[in-house]
Formats: C-alpha cells, structure tokens, sequence
C-alpha cells in the first residue's frame, strides 16, 4: 500500500542525523541548523579527530561508525575510534557491542542497520545490553516495519530515510587487485586513496564501491533509496529519530539533500514534492525501495 497523506503534529519534535563519508562533508553539514547527530564513516580513519572537532565546534553531536565485521586480533580499529572522543558510537556488529560495553562502557551506542534489527526480540535484546537507539533492518518493508513498531517503543528507534543501498560486503580489495602491484594495505599504495571505483552490472549501471579501513570493500547500489513519502506515517507511529546517509556527494548536493529532507520532517513540505525534486537532485536515481510491498 501507498503511504498516507499528512504532516506530523505540531509540537512533537523529530531529529535528523546524517552520515558522511568525506571530509568535505562533514565541513558542510556541520554548521547545518537541521543536523543533530552527524556521524562518520571514513576510509582513512586518521581523519576522524579532525571530524570529531569540526563537528564539536558547531555544537553537534559527533558519531563516529564502526567497521562492518571486526575479526580477532582487529580490536585496535575500535580503539582508535574511541580514543577519538566521539559523543556517539554506531555499533554494526557484536564485535564492537561487546567490545564498547567492556572497554568503554559510558560511551553511548546507536545499533546500526547491519546488527538485523527486523522484529521485537532482536530490539528488546539490544536494548537491554544498553544500546541507546536502534536502526531497523533494511530488508523490512512498510507492514514489516509497521508491526515492529507495535511491539517496540518507536522512540529508540532511528529511520534512514535515504541512503545508497548496500549490496554486497567484500573482503576482497577490488582496489589493491586492480589498482596496484601489491598485495595488501603494506604494498598496495592504497589507491583507495586517490581513485574512484564503480562496478557494472549486466544491464550496464554502475555502482559505487568504497573501500573501509579494513580495507575490506562495500558495493552500494548506484540508485539511492528514499522513504521521503513515508516520513509523516513513520512519524504518526512515533518515530522521531531519522538519518540521511551521502555517499559521493559533493558538499552543495549534500546540503541541499538534508535540506529537502529536513522541510519533510518538519512539516513544512509535502513529501510527494520532496520525492520528485530527489529524482532530480540525484538524476532520476532515486527508489522507494523495499519499503515497497
């Protein structure tokens, strides 16, 4: 079913965070009145205290992400993160629940999408392990996410209303093999740094891939994703927390991008115009994804 028409009520404040993945993002969106939260997520991890300060100066809260899978003996990646200072950890694997909950145990968490957060038992559980907020899967749909909310209290929750989709987690690096005559991050010259890599598939459409600090590689869908015209119904159910996360754009298409996201969440625009300017704010690469049914 097609998401309802309306505009949240007046009074009930919602938050919006955003998530960068460059520098010059962060510049950007930091002086942002509309940000509350603004999370990083960085390939060169050696910026983030830069990140953390830039962000501090405007009086926002700072986030800063964890690695994706964080095997035995990658402890130091964690580390290194909290040692930054953030005001806000966003969690996306068991790995660095436990490891924050041990080591760093007044450091706050956000459970990101990647933990599987689908129904009430996964939140609940969370939850009780001192998790603060909690992102909900994106393989969930709209009656999906609906029914979750039900069971759960919607105001732990934090929605990504626009986001490049994840496909595919690789610990292959394209870049090292493609890109260079070495072996691994010792060798490589890290042309990560430096290059921009897209993979096409059969039908010719490219898609991003970014390397992390692991130099492990994400693959995300070229279309990005927007719950634009779900944003009053997510509200009238009690959601109150809502994340836009960039992925390549450069520091105007970012702002404005928040912008168009911040006027739905407050009311002030109708989300069906909201869609339509996303489509061409991103040249017609926008889906209502699987929030479809």
């Amino acid at each position: 079913p097609q998401p309802s028409p309306g505009v949240p009520v007046e009074g009930e404040n919602s938050q919006l965070h955003a998530l960068a993945r460059t520098m010059e993002q962060v510049e950007a969106l930091a002086a942002c009145p509309a940000i509350q939260t603004l999370y990083c997520e960085f390939e060169d991890v050696r910026k983030y205290p830069d990140a953390v300060r830039a962000i501090g100066q405007f009086g926002k809260t700072s986030g800063i992400a964890t690695l994706r899978i964080v095997k035995p003996g990658e402890e130091g990646f964690l580390r290194q993160i909290a040692d930054c200072r953030p005001d806000v950890i966003l969690v996306r694997n068991l790995a660095a629940l436990s490891y924050f909950a041990r080591e760093f145990p007044a450091l706050p968490l956000v459970g990101d999408y990647a933990l599987n957060i689908a129904n009430e038992i996964t939140a609940h559980e969370l939850l009780s392990r001192g998790v603060r907020r909690l992102v909900p899967s994106y393989d969930l749909n709209w009656p999906q996410l609906a029914a979750m909310l039900r069971r759960v209290s919607p105001h732990c929750m934090e929605a990504v209303v626009h986001q490049h989709m994840p496909m595919f987690h690789l610990e292959h690096c394209v870049f090292c093999h493609v890109l260079s005559t070495g072996h691994d991050s010792r060798d490589c010259g890290r042309p990560c740094e430096k290059h921009r890599v897209d993979l096409r598939d059969r039908a010719a459409a490219a898609h991003p891939l970014v390397a992390d600090a692991g130099c492990r590689n994400t693959l995300y869908n070229g279309v990005a994703q927007s719950a634009a015209e779900y944003i009053p119904d997510m509200q009238r159910l009690g959601i109150r927390q809502f994340r836009v996360e960039l992925l390549r754009e450069n520091p105007a298409q970012a702002l404005a991008l928040v912008q168009r996201y911040a006027r739905v969440i407050a009311g002030v625009e109708s989300p069906r115009t909201a869609w339509k300017q996303l489509r061409v704010l991103n040249q017609l690469g926008v889906t209502r994804g699987t929030l479809q049914t």
